[in-house]
């Protein structure tokens, strides 16, 4: 079931949870990792992620805060409006609230919500790491956006309405998972991968006795419209770079349900002129555990440690 988070901004209405999945003390002044998270995933999937900046640096040495965004986790209470720009706001506060100017790190839409954060406010960001997401495709003419969320993450969306009996019968429903269920069985990473999928459930309010999805469905949706079709979202990451801020992409070659065609490919990539800036990182790894365990996570901290090395205060912008 939800946890409770480490830190609550209070909202007008409803509040922000954040968790410091710091290891060890961090002391004042330490730098600072903000972890964004994907369209229906909360802030503990990026576990992993600390273990190894832990293993790299030691106890406390990098602190790492992941909000559960709004209409998700801890935060399912915080309303709408939703949209990028409304996390980006969240953002805007807990980087405020801490006085950091931390390195941000976004996987899948939680990229996308990265790249607009340092575009919009170039200053507050160290660097930026975009994980399997933050640069789009444009929008064919005449797109339906519902039939293309449902294309891109039907089985996600479909999980929303579903109920299970207790915790144990949501993880037996995770182990069929083709990219998620091999990590429930003797991965290094099992325990961590429980606990944020675990994170996800609260008390299904039309079944009594069994659990649900905190997800709100119509965040996810209007989140989900932005990251397809939005001009100011599709153009953020290039922004971000136009300013003076740092941007990598680690992209896996495997899909969401662990297929050999991914979200990105070195011909989509091309096709994207990106900035000569943005340096970018294929790895063998699928849509879910390029954060949780492998060359995937290897290479995301990479990126993180050369975006912690940034001086912000030398970097200039644009």
């Amino acid at each position: 079931m939800t946890t409770d988070p480490s830190f609550v901004i209070e909202l007008p209405v409803g509040s922000l949870a954040i968790h410091d999945l710091t290891i060890g003390t961090a002391d004042p002044g330490v730098p600072v990792v903000l972890a964004v998270h994907g369209i229906t995933a909360n802030g503990l999937s990026f576990r992993q992620v600390a273990e190894e900046l832990h293993r790299r640096h030691g106890p406390g040495a990098v602190r790492v805060l992941a909000p559960d965004l709004r209409g998700r986790g801890a935060s399912r209470e915080a309303p709408g409006p939703y949209g990028l720009a409304a996390h980006v706001a969240d953002l805007t506060t807990v980087v405020g609230a801490f006085g950091v100017n931390p390195v941000i790190v976004g996987h899948s839409m939680g990229g996308f919500i990265a790249a607009l954060a340092a575009a919009e406010h170039p200053r507050l960001y160290r660097s930026v790491v975009l994980v399997d997401g933050g640069l789009a495709f444009p929008p064919p003419p005449g797109l339906d956006v519902d039939a293309a969320l449902a294309a891109v993450i039907g089985p996600a969306m479909d999980r929303l309405s579903m109920r299970w009996e207790d915790e144990s019968a949501h993880q037996d429903f995770w182990a069929e998972h083709p990219a998620v269920g091999p990590l429930l069985s003797g991965s290094p990473a099992a325990e961590s991968v429980r606990r944020y999928l675990d994170h996800d459930l609260v008390p299904a309010t039309d079944t009594p006795g069994a659990v649900m999805s905190s997800c709100i469905l119509d965040a996810v949706r209007r989140d989900g419209r932005d990251v397809l079709v939005d001009e100011d979202t599709h153009s953020a990451a290039g922004r971000a770079v136009a300013a003076g801020v740092p941007v990598e992409l680690v992209w896996a070659r495997r899909g969401l349900l662990d297929e050999p065609q991914g979200l990105y490919d070195e011909g989509r990539l091309a096709a994207l002129d990106l900035p000569d800036q943005l340096a970018v990182h294929g790895v063998d790894a699928n849509h879910y555990d390029v954060i949780l365990t492998g060359e995937g996570l290897t290479s995301v901290v990479d990126a993180i440690d050369r975006g912690l090395a940034v001086d912000p205060a030398g970097r200039e912008i644009a």
